[in-house]
């Protein structure tokens, strides 16, 4: 499920940037059907699976602001299920990162091509247990953790029968700074855990991305967005509709970039060449007869039937006939 026919895989994540309005969640569906993102992903929060609702404080509790701006941007289960079912009929899977095991079983009922754990949860064994026992792809961020807190975590979903995983890299910093990306990381873990790694990438351009794709990354998951300046958690850095399809194109050109090809030069490359390669030609009238010297020739475009490497053959050679005032020289033309 996770791999496209074009080489990689792009995961429109679109959060809860619905608001809890399934009318947005559809257009967020569009949105990242227009871009040829390859699966959308929402975000599924049931707040107490999640939060603390309240706090304690010196004289009590205070309550959790966050809990509540969560609950009142929930969409409900049956949603949910009317969002999976439209994008089954625009063709583009629908998933989801769970943070309880409610939204491992919702994800079930839905029949998910593949489940993703946030960062959060990477050392929830418990929940990353539940998850595997599902038999579902994997997907599993891997923000804020230390090389053995990736092991362990490795270590619980294959012990539960998890065979299908793909560790996303990722520096959890909302936005994240291109400097700050450490995207070695991809081919170290890579190396380390000899599995799949692609790029839960939290920057505001595709740099980081194709620079992933050198590295061996072909999973890619982004934060998109109707407008970045609509309240809620993750719109400010998530990309806008024509931000994500840029996003989706220039993965998929540096993938065709770095795709080996049988012969160096191209025929794009051979459509120029006549163009910019220089040939020798003749700098003046030349008679049959005469003996050819350097300052009888112009080295110059366009390519001619001589390269600049034969000039030692040309000068000192009889011309065998007339040779115009700019013509290309030609082996035919000497003796």
């Amino acid at each position: 499920m996770l791999h496209a026919a074009d080489g990689f895989h792009v995961i429109a994540e679109a959060g809860t940037n619905h608001a809890g309005q399934i009318d947005l969640g559809k257009r967020l569906i569009d949105i990242a059907r227009d871009a040829h993102a390859h699966s959308v992903k929402f975000q599924i929060i049931y707040p107490e699976g999640l939060y603390l609702p309240e706090t304690p404080t010196k004289g009590g509790y205070a309550r959790n602001e966050v809990f509540d701006k969560r609950a009142s941007m929930m969409l409900s289960d049956d949603d949910y299920r009317a969002l999976a079912d439209y994008a089954r009929e625009h063709h583009i899977p629908m998933s989801a990162s769970v943070f309880d095991e409610r939204g491992v079983r919702l994800l079930e009922s839905i029949d998910a091509p593949y489940l993703k754990f946030a960062s959060c949860d990477l050392n929830n064994s418990r929940l990353l247990k539940i998850g595997a026992e599902t038999g579902r792809p994997l997907v599993v961020s891997t923000g804020m953790a230390t090389l053995g807190e990736i092991e362990r975590a490795l270590t619980d979903l294959t012990g539960a029968g998890a065979e299908d995983i793909w560790l996303l890299h990722c520096v959890s910093m909302y936005p994240a700074p291109l400097r700050e990306m450490n995207l070695g990381m991809i081919t170290a873990l890579s190396s380390a855990f000899g599995m799949p790694v692609g790029l839960s990438d939290h920057t505001e351009t595709s740099h980081a991305a194709t620079m992933a794709v050198a590295l061996g990354a072909r999973l890619f998951e982004k934060h998109h967005t109707y407008d970045r300046a609509a309240d809620g958690f993750d719109h400010a850095y998530a990309m806008e509709p024509g931000m994500l399809k840029g996003y989706v194109r220039d993965i998929g050109d540096a993938i065709s970039a770095l795709k080996p090809a049988p012969l160096k030069l191209r025929e794009s490359e051979s459509l120029l060449k006549p163009r910019a390669r220089r040939g020798i030609h003749a700098a003046r009238d030349i008679q049959p007869g005469d003996i050819i010297t350097e300052t009888d020739l112009v080295v110059v475009r366009p390519e001619g039937p001589m390269s600049p490497n034969e000039l030692p053959i040309v000068i000192g050679a009889k011309a065998t006939r007339a040779i115009r005032r700019f013509e290309s020289v030609e082996p035919g033309m000497l003796a």
